[in-house]
């Protein structure tokens, strides 16, 4: 894999300052499902190539349940939001944490009452 076939996955908080408030920029190899943890009530996406170019855009995805992830995801140039208490389907999808930090979701669990939930993200890095 090269620098190349990666993309880049920008999330913003477009209701904060100026001009909005940068939540996660990511670098992630090409996906059309990622989960944002701790998403605000709105979110604007945008997917880029190495090179700049645009792939995908959603403004102002608004926040479809109180859970503690959101499921973004790319559909041709367009991106949708679905927040979501992931189960065992959705294990082995990326998250992306505030910050911009990506990893695999590997374990999911969250109380009936929906109170407390516990998981398991697998990071892996390289300076290649």
């Amino acid at each position: 894999m090269t620098t190349s076939d990666l993309e880049y996955w920008e999330i913003w908080y477009p209701q904060a300052a100026a001009t909005g408030l940068l939540i996660a920029r990511g670098q992630l190899q090409r996906t059309d499902t990622l989960f944002l943890h701790s998403a605000p009530e709105v979110v604007t996406v945008e997917i880029s190539d190495n090179e700049g170019r645009r792939l995908a855009y959603g403004a102002n995805l608004e926040r479809t349940q109180d859970s503690p992830m959101c499921k973004l995801r790319r559909e041709s140039d367009l991106i949708s939001r679905e927040d979501i208490w992931p189960g065992a389907e959705d294990f082995e999808t990326p998250v992306i944490l505030p910050g911009g930090e990506v990893g695999i979701l590997k374990s999911w669990w969250n109380s009936e009452d929906w109170m407390e939930w516990r998981w398991q993200v697998e990071f892996c890095n390289s300076r290649r």
